[in-house]
């Protein structure tokens, strides 16, 4: 479901970094585990083609996603790659509803209010439909970044940091919504970290140190 060969980046300046290879099944979880400053974010954001790398190949099923961009890398993301930021984003003048809706729209799907709905519920969140995002609490944003992620029905989820400012219990819940949720339509699920509580609940691991 997604491969990586040889892949490296190189940052303005020169610093550069050199990465595992990765070969993950449809609806495994994995854990990339590493301290600030080892490119955990870095490899996060190049599986996402949100950067470019300097060699190597990432393999999406059938799709190389160096070989995509402009439009149709935004496509491909947007309909096979859910990402939950460190810090989530949404446009503020619009209600999360409209915040899911434009997602579905960026990603050339169907306008699918029950989808929205019937995810939101699923995280406790259907009574903030017409809520502006603005108006959320910090643990609300991020269920909504997670059923942004989720609402395409992406073959990959990407998670950066989503437990680093939580408590053993909201860490716990954070991270068995994720996988419930992942599980629950087989995405290959990637939760960046280097939060050490973490470790003993994935089979499939990635330690990185390229300091």
């Amino acid at each position: 479901m997604l491969e990586t060969k040889n892949l490296k980046y190189q940052y303005t300046g020169g610093t550069s970094l050199v990465f595992p290879d990765i070969h993950a099944e449809k609806g495994e979880h994995w854990l990339i585990l590493g301290q600030s400053g080892c490119g955990k974010t870095t490899l996060l954001h190049l599986l996402a083609g949100l950067l470019t790398p300097k060699a190597g190949s990432i393999q999406v099923g059938n799709t190389d996603i160096t070989q995509l961009s402009g439009a149709k890398l935004d496509t491909f993301r947007g309909q096979n790659i859910g990402i939950v930021f460190q810090k989530p984003h949404f446009v503020k003048a619009l209600t999360v509803k409209a915040n899911l809706q434009m997602a579905q729209y960026l990603a050339g799907v169907s306008q699918d209010e029950q989808r929205i709905r019937s995810i939101l519920d699923r995280l406790h969140l259907a009574h903030k439909l017409k809520s502006h995002t603005d108006a959320l609490s910090e643990g609300e944003k991020q269920r909504v970044a997670i059923a942004r992620a989720l609402l395409n029905r992406p073959a990959i989820i990407l998670a950066d940091e989503p437990t680093s400012a939580l408590d053993d219990t909201n860490c716990e819940e954070v991270i068995q919504l994720l996988k419930t949720e992942a599980a629950q339509q087989q995405s290959t699920l990637f939760i960046v970290t280097h939060d050490q509580r973490l470790k003993d609940n994935f089979e499939h691991k990635i330690i990185l140190n390229n300091q």
